[in-house]
Parts: C-alpha cells; structure tokens; sequence
C-alpha cells in the first residue's frame, strides 16, 4: 500500500482542481463551439471565412495576453487569484455570444473570452508543474488534458440537448454555458494550493527570454512551424458537414459531423494519460516528433483520398490522438527543459507562439478554404505539420 501511494502522489488536490477546471471550462466552451457555426449560419455570414477569422483573431489576441502574464506573474508570490479572475472573464465572454446579432459581434466576444483564457493558461501551467515533481510531469499534465477533454466530450453532447431543448433558440444555449464556466472559477479558487515561492528578480522581457536554454528556444520554433499549419477544430466539422450533405442531407449530415467530433474527443481523453505515461519514459522530443507526424497523416489523407463517412471517421480518430500527444507533450517537454522559477514565462511565451500559430493557421485555411478549395487549405497544414515533426527531432 505505501508503495501505491508514493506511485500515485502527484495525483493531489491541486493536480485534481486544476483538471476539473479544464473540465468544466472545457464543456462550457465546447458547447458555445459546437452550436457557433450554425448560429453564424442563421445570420447569412460566410461560414468558412467567418470561423476562420473569429477563430484566429480571437487566438493571436490571446497569444499577447499569455505572454504578458507568463512575463508578469513570475515575478508575484500569489498568483492564484490572476488565473480565478480569467476563468471568470472567459465564463462571460462565452456566454455573451448569445447577444450577438451579427458576426462581428461574436468576434468580440470570443475575443473576449479568449483574453480571459489567455490571461490564466500560463499560471495555470505553472502552478500544475509547481505541485507534481519532475518525473511525473507527463502524467500530471497528461490528467489535466484528459479531463480538459471530458469536457470537450460533454459539451458538444450538451449542446446537442439544449439544441433540442430550446427548439433551435441557439441564444438560450450560449447562457447555459455560464454554469460550468462559474464552476470551473469555483474549484480554482478553493482547491488549489499554491506553494510560496519566490519571485524572480525583475529584469526585462528580452533578457528574461534570452536567458532561456537553448533547446527551450529551438523546441519553440519547432511548435511555431506546427501550430501555423494546426487549424481550428470547427473546420474539420465544416468539412464533414459538407462532404456529407450530398449523401444524408444537410440536418443529418451536421448531426454526424458533431458525432465526428465527440468521437475525437473521446480520443484525445482516452489518449492523453498514456501519452502522459509515454512523456515520463521515453524522449519526449521522440514522442512529440509522432504525434506531429500523425496531424501531417491525417492531412494528407483528407487531400488525397476521397472522403466518405467511414475514412472521415479515421480523420477525426487521428485528429483526437495527435491532438492529446501535442498538447500534453508540449507542456511536460517545457516544464522539463527550463527552470522552475521561470516556468509561467516559458509557458507563456509557448502559449503564444502556439497562440500566433492558431491565428495564421485558422485565418490562412479557412481564407485558403473558401477561395481555393480543400487540397489547397489542408496542404498548406499537411507541410507544415511534416516540417514541424522534423524540426521537433533536432531539438
């Protein structure tokens, strides 16, 4: 039994809080996601291009936020309190959507939103890091991504309900999200436990930046060329939805879409503790040069093979699985290649360039998308996900 528990000791209250916050803030924005393209629709807004813009504009203004809190927060005793505030803001911004009467309106919001989440990603990075040692950092972030997950499982499930439930009234729904987004603010503030540190010595940006290890900076221009192919997953719904409505009709071929998709969540949180326990034994550049490998797999699969509900069944599959590989080994890899006191901003910084990445990717393919097609849009991802594999190696 104490050999049990000392195996299992990095599962503690904070790593448990800090997971349910991603559960819930996960769920509460899902369900705004799942629902957001049909409610575009209904305003005549060019979906693609919409989505694309909402997504990346809201995405490179959360990449300035992490950041600046990664760059200012190292340099606080409490740093708790910060990440409570931007799960609050991100809880409002999403739930505001259901005030929108026109796109650019949602473009606010989830802007919004999103500055919220970028304003806490860092410290939340690091206070998780802070409460696990260094030779369980790929299970305590591998946790954190699965129940992060779960969330993304629920949400779309829910919004589904609600849609249902509201008779298509897709305002209704956006406020529904206001109550694992309060949740998910609750269980940060009372059950994590912030260890007393001390702040680092207040020096500027670019000196705090080049003090960073060198393979820290090498391992960032490998996640940079990554993230600017690593479009949003709203657009692997779109694509569904339309490769499918020629054979199920519109209504039905949504239905799958979204099917699709909580199927790919499913994925990711069954995927994410055993890329966590893979993180924890084997080089974790290795582990993450494959799952950068898999996305450049599942992009060249929807540009050369003909999609029918069965091969977009394995996309979306490989979209789950490379998703819980990059996004759990690209945080343990950072906690392990840099100090501990300097970790909110070595993950502020990876935030944002993952940050400016999504908003390149996300505005590129979806514009790429609606003005040349498919193979176009997926092929510009498809080489920058092979790049990216190859340079994560060299790391």
């Amino acid at each position: 039994m104490p050999n049990q528990l000392k195996k299992f000791r990095w599962l503690n209250s904070t790593v448990l809080g800090i997971g349910l916050a991603s559960l819930f803030s996960d769920w509460s924005h899902e369900i705004a996601t799942t629902v957001l393209p049909a409610f575009l629709a209904t305003m005549g807004a060019a979906a693609a291009a919409w989505l694309g813009i909402i997504e990346g504009v809201a995405d490179g203004l959360s990449s300035s936020a992490k950041m600046a809190s990664g760059f200012y927060t190292d340099k606080l005793q409490c740093r708790k309190p910060i990440a409570v505030i931007g799960y609050l803001v991100t809880a409002l911004g999403t739930a505001s959507f259901g005030l929108a009467t026109s796109a650019w309106h949602v473009l606010l919001a989830r802007s919004a939103a999103w500055l919220g989440r970028g304003v806490r990603t860092p410290i939340r990075k690091a206070l998780l890091a802070a409460a696990v040692t260094k030779e369980t950092y790929g299970r305590a972030f591998g946790f954190e991504r699965m129940l992060d997950t779960v969330g993304a499982i629920v949400g779309p499930v829910t919004a589904l309900l609600l849609v249902t439930a509201f008779a298509h009234n897709y305002r209704h729904v956006f406020l529904v999200t206001l109550i694992p987004g309060l949740l998910a603010a609750g269980v940060i503030a009372f059950l994590v436990k912030e260890k007393a540190r001390k702040p680092v010595a207040h020096i500027s940006f670019g000196e705090r930046l080049r003090l960073m290890p060198k393979p820290y900076r090498k391992f960032l221009v490998a996640v940079g060329v990554f993230g600017a192919g690593d479009f949003a997953p709203t657009l692997l719904i779109l694509l569904a939805t339309q490769k499918l409505t020629p054979d199920f009709g519109a209504a039905k071929a949504a239905s799958i879409a979204v099917g699709f998709y909580v199927m790919r969540n499913v994925f990711y949180a069954a995927f994410a503790p055993v890329a966590g326990w893979l993180a924890d034994r084997f080089k974790k550049q290795f582990v993450l040069a494959s799952g950068y490998g898999l996305a450049a797999v599942m992009t060249w699969l929807i540009i050369f093979v003909p999609m029918n509900v069965w091969l977009l069944g394995v996309v979306f599959l490989l979209g789950g699985i490379y998703v819980a590989i990059e996004e759990t080994l690209e945080d343990s890899f950072c906690a392990e290649l840099v100090d501990e006191e300097h970790h909110g901003m070595a993950f502020g910084v990876l935030a944002t360039v993952n940050g400016l990445g999504d908003f390149l990717s996300s505005i590129l393919v979806g514009v790429l998308w609606t003005a040349f097609g498919t193979t176009t849009a997926f092929g510009y991802s498809a080489a920058l996900f092979t790049i990216g594999a190859l340079l994560v190696l060299r790391t």
